[in-house]
């Protein structure tokens, strides 16, 4: 196995590869990503048995085909250190020793032979669903915020992505919500009739929106299995086990007659938020707010700390409020908010309350107040 390929274009597929597997590991095996070469282009695959990562670089020389696995976080470390651009040479001195060398430097580093390596034949669906990557990159950003991390509830670690409709249009959408807020974000998807739902494990919505972020190309590749789901973008793909459970209806929850109604400046809402926590050591003290006619009161007391105080700016046409929220859920909220102006719809100071996006009438969250 023998292989001349840029620094720059190895080092961008094993940062992902990398980041999927997991530091603590029981299997050696399963610290290392797999190179292969086949048909002149290189195959990195790296798995945590949970997740896997798949990339396919089709610009390198190839001298020789073979294939090994090498520990991914060593060679992601020396790749970073070496200089930009800088083409490096993989040579397979023999079954345990790879040889790697770039300019003045040469390394050697141990290897491991590909028996023991898991085996991925997954039976994908062929009529799998195209997405826009843009659209459902938003969709994820706006609810990972919401999912939870109780270990007892493990049907809450991740985003229940299902099929809907409205005004007689069919939309993919995502909920996700820790029982104290919910996120719902919806997009415009055709030919939705036999899509089965599934809920997307936090760690697999965080390497998407990484590699999606990253991405220059503009549709994924969506398919599934019974037990898992693939994820296709470019020359690159993640497959995922879906969470075993019940998502539960999120419908339930989401208030329907909360009448009052306060619109507020997400910028100004958002600062003055981070300034009045900022006397607070522990941010889930919360943060207490009164309405009143045309201003919003922000008022954090912490015990050990010391207390802030702010005023700002609103419309609000109801009865005076004072209602306690973690502030730091609030903060979420308003980083997704595409709109200038943040809406919310309150009824009570205990009641759940809704917040709304003039600019994405698809997304929605639902936030529940604390007791101060």
């Amino acid at each position: 196995m023998q292989f001349q390929i840029k620094r720059d274009i190895l080092l961008k597929s094993l940062s992902v590869a990398h980041s999927v597997i997991e530091r603590k590991n029981t299997l050696p095996i399963l610290s290392n990503v797999l190179l292969e070469i086949k048909e002149k282009k290189l195959n990195i695959i790296a798995t945590d048995l949970d997740l896997v990562f798949k990339d396919t670089i089709s610009d390198l020389v190839v001298e020789k085909e073979g294939n090994t696995t090498i520990s991914a976080t060593i060679l992601y470390d020396l790749l970073r250190k070496l200089p930009s651009n800088l083409d490096v040479v993989f040579s397979l001195q023999s079954e345990n020793k790879m040889s790697i060398t770039a300019e003045n430097s040469k390394f050697n580093l141990l290897c491991l032979p590909v028996d023991n390596f898991p085996n991925f034949n997954d039976d994908f669906k062929k009529d799998g669903i195209i997405l826009n990557k843009a659209n459902f990159l938003s969709l994820l950003n706006k609810t990972k915020i919401s999912m939870s991390s109780d270990d007892t509830r493990h049907y809450l670690n991740g985003i229940y992505v299902h099929s809907t409709v409205s005004n007689k249009r069919s939309y993919l959408t995502g909920v996700a919500t820790d029982s104290h807020r919910l996120s719902s974000s919806s997009i415009p998807v055709e030919n939705l009739d036999n899509f089965k739902s599934f809920i997307l494990p936090k760690k697999a919505v965080f390497q998407l929106c990484s590699l999606f972020q990253e991405s220059n190309e503009k549709d994924i590749h969506l398919n599934s299995s019974e037990t898992k789901i693939q994820f296709k973008i470019g020359s690159s793909e993640i497959i995922s086990k879906i969470i075993d459970g019940k998502f539960p209806d999120y419908n339930k929850v989401v208030p329907k007659n909360n009448t009052k109604i306060l619109s507020v400046d997400k910028k100004d809402f958002a600062s003055s938020i981070e300034r009045v926590t900022t006397v607070s050591i522990d941010r889930k003290e919360g943060v207490k707010i009164t309405l009143g006619k045309d201003h919003v009161h922000l008022f954090v007391n912490s015990s050990s700390s010391g207390e802030g105080k702010e005023s700002i700016k609103a419309n609000y046409s109801s009865d005076d409020l004072t209602i306690s929220f973690n502030s730091r859920y609030l903060l979420d909220i308003a980083s997704e908010i595409e709109d200038e102006k943040l809406v919310m719809n309150l009824n009570d100071a205990v009641s759940p309350v809704l917040i709304q996006d003039n600019k994405d009438k698809q997304s929605y969250f639902v936030i529940m107040p604390m007791k101060i």
